[in-house]
């Protein structure tokens, strides 16, 4: 018991001791230097470089720090569509390949390996580093919820409801693994033994996407709007969900677009991506929209140290991926 919850009482510690950094919203772009390159999501190394998908470009990244020396290093197999990149608990990074069907996996030093989910077509999305030192992923075709070791041993649940449509999962502050059910219409919560719990939306259709763990001790999530994965869902709303399932929403100030994306930043409130703009959640749920450069960017994943769970590293930087834009960028917190 006292494991499971070392997390929240980093959390807790941390709160009380770390300053509280502000943003000015001033935003900077540093562009790929390879066309139509798709960058997606983003993780940071302890050295402070990045590590990034490139969907469109079916390639990994690596960048150094404040928009330094860029290297990209090719997938295996063509048309993979590498989507979400995790650190894991051995140093090397994560990622789920969407249409490739594997989990990859990258050292510090560009090598990759892949490894084969046994289900077939089950389009992987997010992956997420959970307590045991595994990283977990969802099956968002295959209707299921993966754990895969460092060693590459894959372990798959099911989830209870049929055609769930797992979108993102992300560990929580409880031990435990949390993830939304696009087209199930709840949010789940699995334990690391692969028992389920869901819990329904309160309104109907409405598309919950990205999930992660916030500074306060609770899971927010995201509610997509407009058409998505050949539906069309009703949301663009940030949701909150305690650890004993308690439901509160926030309607998103401007009525265009879908979020995307949603981590916790260097001031340790919620952000999320939304089209041509960034957005930002306080603990009571107040939100502040920022404006990108590139309006037509296309943000998607967005990170500042704690990837999908509870934020024990968090840097003074805001990173995001603009996919249309082809490029990174990022807003700096003091």
């Amino acid at each position: 018991m006292m494991r499971k919850f070392w997390w929240l009482f980093y959390i807790a510690l941390a709160a009380q001791t770390s300053p509280v950094l502000q943003t000015d919203g001033r935003i900077t772009e540093v562009p790929l230097p390879q066309p139509d390159s798709g960058p997606t999501t983003i993780a940071i190394a302890p050295d402070g470089t990045l590590w990034f998908t490139e969907s469109a470009g079916n390639r990994i990244g690596h960048m150094t720090a404040q928009g330094g020396l860029i290297k990209e290093y090719d997938l295996p197999h063509p048309a993979s569509s590498p989507r979400i990149i995790t650190l894991g608990s051995d140093g090397n990074f994560w990622f789920s390949e969407h249409l490739g069907n594997r989990i990859g996996r990258i050292t510090p030093s560009g090598q990759i390996a892949e490894f084969d989910i046994p289900t077939a077509n089950s389009m992987p999305r997010a992956v997420a580093l959970g307590v045991d030192g595994s990283v977990w992923f969802g099956e968002f075709a295959g209707g299921k919820i993966g754990r895969i070791t460092p060693r590459g041993s894959i372990t798959e649940f099911a989830i209870p409801t049929p055609n769930s449509g797992p979108r993102a999962l992300a560990a929580g502050p409880d031990g435990n693994i949390w993830f939304s059910e696009f087209s199930g219409n709840k949010i789940g919560r699995m334990t690391p033994g692969g028992f389920v719990t869901e819990y329904p939306l309160p309104k109907p259709n409405s598309g919950p996407g990205d999930i992660t763990a916030g500074a306060d001790g609770n899971m927010w999530f995201l509610e997509l709007n407009g058409r998505m994965d050949d539906r069309v869902v009703k949301g663009n709303r940030v949701g909150r969900i305690g650890l004993d399932g308690t439901l509160a929403e926030f309607p998103i100030p401007s009525p265009e677009g879908s979020p995307i994306n949603i981590a916790v930043g260097p001031d340790r409130n919620i952000w999320f991506t939304k089209t041509g703009k960034l957005g930002r959640v306080t603990p009571e749920g107040v939100m502040t929209e920022f404006p990108l450069p590139t309006p037509a960017g296309g943000p998607t994943g967005l990170t500042a140290g704690s990837d999908r769970r509870p934020p024990d590293r968090l840097g003074d930087t805001l990173w995001f991926a603009e996919s249309a834009g082809n490029k990174l960028g990022y807003l700096s917190f003091r």
